[in-house]
C-alpha cells in the first residue's frame, strides 16, 4: 500500500490598517481563485474575532491572543492541504512571523493606504462586524480623553501598524485599482498553482 502524504496548502495574509481594503483585495483574489476551482478557504479577522473572544475590547493582550487563535486556525487547514486567503490588520510583525513559522508557502500581501484615505473610507463604512466611524472616534478620545463604551485601541491613531519592507507583496490601496490588486498577488500565486 501507498502512504500518499498530502501537500500542505499556502496561506496568503491581507494586512494593513483598518480602512486600507484588505477584505476587498482579498474577496477579489478569493473570487478569482474559486472561478478557476482552486481549492481555498477563506478567514476574515473581522467575522472570526467573536469565535475567538466573545466579547471583544481590542486590548494588546486580546488582540495578540485572537490573531495567535486566527493563525492556528489557517495553520491548521493548510496542514490538511488547503489553501488559505487571510484578511486581518495583524498590525505587529510578529503576528505574521508566528505563520511564516508554521507554514512553508506563506505570503504577506501588505495593502498600503495613508491614514487619510483609510479614514475617509471607514467613515463611509456602515455600522456592521467593525464600529462605523472607528478613527473619528479614536481622534476624538485621544483630543478630548471622553471614552467610547466598545471602542478599544485604533490602529493608525492608538497604536502603530508594523510595515514589513519584505512583505511578499505590496498594494499600494491609494493608487491600485481592485482588479490591478487582485491581479498583482494572483501573479504572485502563479507559482503555487
Amino acid at each position: 500500500m501507498v502512504n500518499k502524504k498530502k501537500t500542505p496548502g499556502w496561506v496568503v495574509w491581507f494586512v494593513g490598517l483598518p480602512g486600507a481594503g484588505k477584505s476587498t483585495y482579498a474577496r477579489a483574489v478569493f473570487e478569482a481563485l474559486q472561478r478557476e476551482k482552486v481549492d481555498v478557504r477563506y478567514l476574515s479577522m473581522d467575522e472570526r474575532r467573536k469565535t475567538y473572544i466573545p466579547v471583544p475590547e481590542y486590548t494588546e493582550t486580546e488582540r495578540t491572543n485572537a490573531y495567535r487563535s486566527f493563525v492556528e486556525e489557517a495553520a491548521q487547514i493548510a496542514y490538511h492541504g488547503k489553501n488559505v486567503i487571510m484578511d486581518g490588520t495583524a498590525h505587529r510583525l510578529s503576528m505574521r512571523e508566528q505563520m511564516r513559522r508554521l507554514i512553508p508557502r506563506f505570503a504577506e500581501v501588505f495593502v498600503r493606504c495613508s491614514l487619510e484615505i483609510a479614514m475617509q473610507r471607514e467613515r463611509d463604512r456602515p455600522e456592521g462586524t467593525v464600529m462605523a466611524d472607528l478613527y473619528e472616534k479614536a481622534l476624538n478620545r485621544k483630543e478630548t480623553g471622553i471614552q467610547i463604551e466598545g471602542l478599544g485601541e485604533v490602529i493608525g491613531v492608538d497604536t502603530e501598524f508594523e510595515e514589513n519592507p519584505s512583505a511578499e507583496c505590496i498594494i499600494d490601496s491609494d493608487l491600485e485599482s481592485i482588479n490591478q490588486g487582485r491581479d498583482k498577488v494572483l501573479a504572485f500565486l502563479d507559482r503555487w498553482l
